[in-house]
């Protein structure tokens, strides 16, 4: 049976690992939010909201491509959040229309 130290060693690692990690899926997600946004009509009814989404997924791929994993999955992220939002603006525009 494994020790309570090597269990929490184990346990460090495998965080430390998923800290120093590309963020492959904060990535992704962050991609489709923004396109779910503009399928949404956020181009045309939350393009504040929309543009602030697209900025955010561009510096995550910039600290991306930097190797600075941290500043790329925060950013990512907040873009995706920023197009969660963009998305809700135009759907709730839409249905005042």
């Amino acid at each position: 049976m494994p020790s309570p130290l090597r269990l929490l060693i184990a346990t460090l690692l495998l965080v430390l690992a998923g800290c120093v990690s590309a963020p492959v899926q904060e990535m992704s997600d962050a991609r489709q939010a923004i396109e779910a946004a503009e399928q949404a009509g956020a181009m045309q009814r939350a393009p504040a909201s929309l543009a602030r989404a697209r900025r955010l997924l561009e510096q995550a791929e910039l600290a991306l491509q930097h190797g600075d994993y941290r500043a790329a999955r925060r950013d990512a992220d907040q873009a995706r959040q920023a197009a969660i939002e963009a998305r809700l603006d135009a759907l709730g525009r839409q249905a005042t229309e």
